[in-house]
C-alpha cells in the first residue's frame, strides 16, 4: 500500500499552486470524483501560522472548501479529514499498519517558505518528529468563518446587491466570484475600499474585474463592462452538447454547431426586441458583460439565454467560498439561507 497526499506545497509561488491545483481538479474532473481528500495535518497549520506571522497573506487550512482552481475546478470540494492530528502521529499510524508515504521534495527545499516554516518548528537540535504545536486539546482558533455564515448571502442573479456594512472575507469574495477571476484583492485596496464604503461615500471603482457602485439601496456588484471593452476576450466556440466556460462566470451549452460567445457590449442594438427587453430589466452596469452569442457564418447576435443552456457561476461560487455548503450534496441544492434563483428569461432552456 502507498500513501499519496494531494497536497499543494502552500510554500510554492501562487502561480505554481494554481497549477497544482489545476492538474489535480483535471484529474478529479477525469475520473467523475468530486471530492478530493488531502494530507494536510496540524502541522501544516502551524506553519502556516508561522508564515503569517511573517507577513505571508495564506489563506487559513479549511476542513471543507472549493477548490481554488477556476474555472477547472468548479463543482469539487476538497476535505482535509487530518487537520486536528499531527503530521509524526500520521506517521506512526502508517508505519503500525505497514504502508509507505512519498514525501514531496520541495518541502526540504529552504528557498520556499513552507520548508523554512517547518524546519523552525523542529525540536533543538533537528531531525527529530515535528513539534506539534497544535495538539494541546483545544479547538483551532476561528478563522472568522463563523461569523461570515451567519450574515446573509448577496442577493441577484449574474450580479450582486451588497450592504455597504459587508465584512472584509465576503467582500473579497464576492469581488473574485462576480469578476470572474481567481486571484483576491491585495490587502491595502480591499481595506480602502471598505473604508469608502463605510463612508457613506458616492463612488465608482474597479477591482478583480468587477465594477462597485455604491448607492441608496446599497452597493451594486457587476462585471466590469469597459475592462471587457479594453480587451476584448476573443469569440469562444461552443462544441454542442459540450459545456464552456465563459469570462469565468457562465456556464453555457449549445445543442447546435456554429456559435460562438462574445460580451453583450457594442451589440445590443442588433439584438431582437425581446432580447433587448431582457437586457433592459438588468441593472445598466450588468448589461455590457453579459454573454450573447453569435453564428461563426454570420446573423444576428441573440443572448445566450436564448439559443443555449446557460446558468451563471457566480452564485454557487460565492456560497462555496463563504463556507455555506457543507456537503457534496449541497453542490447540486438550493444553496442555504439564499432564495431560490428567479429567473429573468422564460426560455425552454432555462
Amino acid at each position: 500500500m502507498t500513501w499519496r497526499g494531494l497536497k499543494p506545497a502552500a510554500g510554492l509561488p501562487a502561480a505554481a499552486r494554481r497549477a497544482r491545483h489545476a492538474l489535480i481538479a483535471a484529474a478529479a474532473r477525469e475520473a467523475g470524483a468530486r471530492i478530493v481528500l488531502f494530507a494536510h495535518t496540524a502541522d501544516d497549520i502551524a506553519e502556516a501560522g508561522l508564515m503569517r506571522a511573517g507577513g505571508s497573506t495564506l489563506g487559513r487550512l479549511r476542513d471543507w472548501a472549493p477548490s481554488p482552481a477556476w474555472p477547472e475546478g468548479r463543482g469539487l470540494m476538497l476535505l482535509r479529514p487530518m487537520l486536528d492530528a499531527g503530521r509524526a502521529e500520521v506517521r506512526d499510524w502508517l508505519t503500525g499498519r505497514g504502508a509507505s508515504w512519498i514525501d514531496d521534495p520541495a518541502n526540504e527545499d529552504p528557498k520556499y517558505a513552507r520548508s523554512r516554516a517547518r524546519a523552525s518548528l523542529l525540536p533543538v537540535g533537528g531531525g527529530g518528529a515535528h513539534r506539534e504545536t497544535t495538539r494541546d486539546g483545544a479547538p483551532r482558533p476561528d478563522d472568522g468563518c463563523a461569523a461570515v455564515r451567519s450574515s446573509p448571502l448577496p442577493t441577484g442573479e449574474g450580479w450582486f446587491q451588497l450592504p455597504r456594512d459587508i465584512d472584509a472575507q465576503a467582500l473579497a469574495a464576492a469581488l473574485v466570484c462576480v469578476g470572474g477571476g481567481d486571484r483576491p484583492p491585495r490587502g491595502d485596496r480591499l481595506f480602502g475600499l471598505l473604508a469608502r464604503l463605510r463612508s457613506g461615500e458616492a463612488f465608482t471603482a474597479t477591482l478583480c474585474g468587477a465594477r462597485i457602485e455604491p448607492g441608496a439601496a446599497g452597493v451594486l456588484l457587476t462585471r466590469e463592462p469597459g475592462e471587457l471593452n479594453r480587451r476584448p476576450p476573443p469569440p469562444l466556440p461552443l462544441s454542442p452538447g459540450v459545456e464552456a466556460v465563459w469570462d469565468g462566470r457562465w456556464a453555457i451549452t449549445a445543442d447546435e454547431p456554429g456559435w460562438s460567445v462574445v460580451p453583450a457590449g457594442g451589440r445590443r442594438t442588433a439584438l431582437s426586441d425581446a432580447d433587448r427587453a431582457a437586457l433592459k430589466a438588468l441593472p445598466p452596469a450588468a448589461r455590457g458583460g453579459w454573454p450573447v452569442l453569435i453564428r461563426n457564418g454570420g446573423g444576428a447576435p441573440v443572448l445566450a439565454q436564448t439559443a443555449a443552456r446557460t446558468r451563471s457561476l457566480i452564485e454557487q461560487r460565492l456560497a462555496l467560498a463563504l463556507d455555506r455548503m457543507t456537503h457534496e450534496r449541497d453542490l447540486g441544492a438550493v444553496i442555504h439561507g439564499a432564495t431560490p434563483p428567479n429567473p429573468l428569461f422564460s426560455s425552454r432552456h432555462q
